[in-house]
This record gives C-alpha cells, structure tokens and sequence, in this order.
C-alpha cells in the first residue's frame, strides 16, 4: 500500500486532508476541508489499485465515473450525499458528506463500560423501524448496501436518526474491475464483514435485498447481546443468541427469519419486517416462557448450509486419483483419529474449498465414524462438497505421503523480535499455529476471526494479533491461558 497521505495534502487543488479517519484493504479514509465550499468537512475515501497499468487505471476510471452516477442519485436524509469522484497520482478518491458523531460499534461499547447492559428490546426496535426505511428506499433504487455493520450506522451529533455509511457496492466494483489483474485482489473480492454477512455473500460475491436485511438483524443481535457475531453461534453454525438476550417471541421470530441461511427463506423487503414490528408490538410475550415456534431458531443440516453456499452437484462422473489411492495405502486402516496431525491437514485443505464450515464438517463427519481410515475419510469429506469438480479438486489438494505417519507440528518462531516486530501475515507458520490454538478456545470461527481481524489491521504483529484475539474470548482467565500458549517463552 502506497504512503499516508499527510494533514495538509491538497488533493485535486481543492481537498485539504486534515487526518485519518480509518484503514482497509482497499485504502483509506480521510477527513478534508473543501476549500471552495467555505472549507466545509467532507469525507475522501481513498481506493489504491494494485497495479500501474495504465490501461486498466484508465478502465477503472470509467467503471468508477458510472457508478458514481449511481450513487449520486441517492437523496435520503440518513445517507451521506455522494458529491464527487476524482483521480490524483493514480489514486482513486470518492468525496462524501461528512457525519460528525459516533458509530452505534462505539455507542455499544460505552454504554457496557459505564452500565454494563446492552440495549433493551425496545431501544432495538426503535432502531430496526429507523433504519428499515433507509433500506427500502436503497433497495427501491436497485441497490444493495452490501456492508452493513455496527461500524457502518451512525449516529449524527444533535440527531436521533441513525445514518448508514460506507456502501460496499463501491468496493465491489473496485475489486471486480483489478479481479484480472492482482491476485491480492482476487483474494479479496467478496465485499462484507464476516460474522455479518450471509453465506451466499461471503462465498459465491451473490448479494440480494435480503442480503442487507440478514446483516442488519446481526446488527441488532450484537446491540441485544453485547457479543460480537463469533460468540453467537454455536458449534453446529446455528445462531444461538436467544440465552444471551431477554427479548419477546415476536422480536426473535423476526430477527431468526431475517437469519435463515437460505435467502428465500427470509424476508424479501424491508417492507414486510415494518409491518410485522408493527404488527406484534403490542403482543410481546417474554422469551424465558415455553417457546413453541420452530421457527426461533433457524436451523439447516450442514449439507444444506454448504449446498446453500456453494455450486449445485454437477453430473459429470467423478475421476479417481491413482497416485492418491498408493499413498492412502501408506497410511494403512488404522482409524484416523491416532493421526491427528493428519486431521489438522485435512481440516485446512477442506476450509480452502468450505471456507470456516471445515472444522464443523471435520467434527460430524468423525462423531459419525470414530474409526474411520484415513482414505475413508478423505472420501466422506469430499461427498460433502456439492459440486464434483470442486470435490475432485478437494481429493487432489489432499498430498497423502507416507510423513504423515510421523510428522511433528512445525516450530514456530517464538523471539521477541519476531513477536514484536514483523507483521504476522509474513509469518504463515505462526498464522497456522495462532488459528489451531485459538480454535480450541473459539471453536470453528477461529479462522474467520482472525481473517477479519488483519483484514482491518494488517500490519499488526504477532503479539498484536494475539491481545486482538485475546478480546474475543469472554473469560479472562482462559484468554491469559490463549496468551500464554501462543507467546511462550
């Protein structure tokens, strides 16, 4: 990534950069005075292609100048105006209304610093019935927000509406028009927050009007609970907030259907939730009483969470590898849960295609058959992906030699210096080490935890990424033993 742009910078001869307002993947976010508008703040988001073509700047360029039209056309009094898009040193600049006040992430945040309590149903509600409004008027426009989060809404100094930020639609054609020309960008071409997003966003880039309603309904569980999204699911991926929050029935069925992993099976407009708030506000019951609705708590088999985020099953007959099956051999029938340097492979080569579903499907799959073989197992993890050129690409990336057998965990660099100095993401061993740690701490959103964490923070080093991780686990006691496991002498 390019410099920091300076306090003083004049971008376009016209932008005064005054300070960072935050870093991303994609670039940064400045707050600047517009000097022919009486030095009115606005906000500069900043967007860095990973190329010097001059072409695809220039294609990006035109990309942008479209969807600029697009947004410029968004008039809504909770939605920062779009009021430019220029270039400077080969960088891309979207200007925007500034929001001077304070994001509902760090709203939440001091309220349980000073009282300890989250927000009550009925603050909840008065907020789902603030911003459905503002998604019913996006979506009547054809778009898609794409990133909503408690980071994205804020609330304005002096107002009482929230106001939704930064649109991912914008990021997403910044990544689909370098997804040819970066790998770095391919990497990061789904827009959305892990945790926040749904299944089809986060593993096919597919975004629906649902989509948005599926990330606000998070929204609401974190301002409910006090707990970030990774402490709200349970080992099976099924949403498990309802102990944590003392809600009505009619507020958690319609939070849990805004929830349903499948996106018909959700609500299809903003509209329709308006009215059901409307409808069961008078009707609240308390959620501690018998809960008869299935409907509470949605649920779907792994199949179907995979099937729903992943291609259908294609017909094609499915090859064998010979090469494999000789290596398979070499591990010989004994059951696979004496190799556990084995399963930890085959848990990581199974997330690279499943994404942070692996360790579910790895732990069913040996609940289910406790003495299963190596070669066995390689084959029921496969069936469980859809698709049977993915499968058969799965079977592939499996390298079973006969090491296996023997192989110890790799050391990790436990210095000072490298504890304390080089970013983590240069060090893929301690990554590796850091996520089969945290996952017994966690459990299967370790790796999503951690992706999001340095996606935000990228140049932290180990033992910042490590007292990050540390904020994630609940207990003190078992975060100082996270700690200690990770930065041992």
């Amino acid at each position: 990534m390019s410099a920091e742009l300076n306090p003083g910078t004049l971008i376009s001869n016209r932008y005064q950069i005054q300070k960072t307002l935050g870093r991303g993947g994609f670039g940064r976010t400045y707050l600047a005075l517009d000097n022919r508008r009486y030095n009115e703040p606005c906000v500069l988001k900043e967007f860095l292609p990973d190329t010097q073509s001059p072409s695809v700047i220039r294609k990006s360029k035109e990309l942008f100048e479209r969807e600029a039209k697009v947004l410029y056309q968004i008039k809504h009094q909770q939605i920062p105006q779009f009021l430019a898009l220029l270039t400077h040193d080969e960088k891309l600049f979207i200007v925007q209304e500034y929001i001077d006040g304070k994001t509902y992430l760090q709203i939440l945040d001091e309220r349980l610093s000073t009282t300890g309590k989250p927000f009550s149903e009925a603050e909840v509600r008065e907020w789902l019935l603030d911003m459905l409004p503002v998604l019913e008027y996006i979506h009547g426009c054809n778009i898609i927000h794409r990133d909503i989060s408690l980071e994205n809404v804020m609330l304005p100094n002096h107002q009482s509406k929230p106001v939704l930020i930064d649109f991912g639609v914008v990021k997403e054609k910044f990544t689909q028009i370098f997804s040819n020309s970066s790998q770095s960008f391919r990497q990061a071409s789904v827009v959305g927050k892990i945790g926040y997003s749904p299944p089809e966003q986060l593993r096919l880039g597919h975004c629906f009007p649902s989509s948005d309603m599926y990330a606000l309904a998070v929204s609401a569980l974190i301002l409910l609970t006090g707990k970030m999204p990774h402490l709200l699911i349970d080992d099976s991926l099924n949403w498990d907030w309802q102990s944590y929050a003392n809600v009505s029935n009619s507020l958690a069925s319609i939070l849990n259907k805004m929830l349903s992993a499948a996106p018909n099976e959700r609500y299809q407009s903003a509209k329709e939730i308006i009215v059901e708030l409307h409808k069961n506000q008078g009707t609240n019951t308390n959620l501690n009483q018998t809960v008869t609705n299935t409907n509470l708590k949605p649920k779907m088999s792994l199949g179907g969470i995979i099937s729903s985020i992943l291609p259908r099953r294609t017909q094609q007959n499915e090859p064998q590898n010979a090469d494999n099956e000789n290596n398979f051999e070499q591990l010989g029938k004994k059951p696979v849960t004496q190799n556990p340097q084995f399963i930890d492979y085959c848990r990581s080569q199974l997330t690279s295609f499943v994404g942070p579903l692996a360790s579910v499907v790895m732990e069913q799959t040996l609940e289910e058959n406790p003495d299963i073989a190596p070669k066995d197992l390689v084959e029921a993890l496969a069936e469980k992906i859809p698709d049977a050129q993915r499968a058969e690409n799965f079977r592939s990336h499996v390298k079973l030699l006969k090491e296996y057998k023997t192989e110890q965990p790799r050391k990790v660099n436990h210095s000072v210096s490298s504890l304390t100095t080089t970013p983590a993401i240069s060090n893929p061993d301690f990554l590796d080490y850091c996520r089969r740690e945290f996952s017994s701490f966690v459990g299967p959103f370790a790796s999503v935890v951690i992706r999001d964490t340095l996606d935000e923070n990228p140049d932290l080093t180990p033992k910042q990424l490590v007292e990050k991780l540390m904020t994630g686990i609940p207990n003190r006691k078992r975060a100082q033993e996270f700690e200690k496991r990770i930065l041992k002498d």
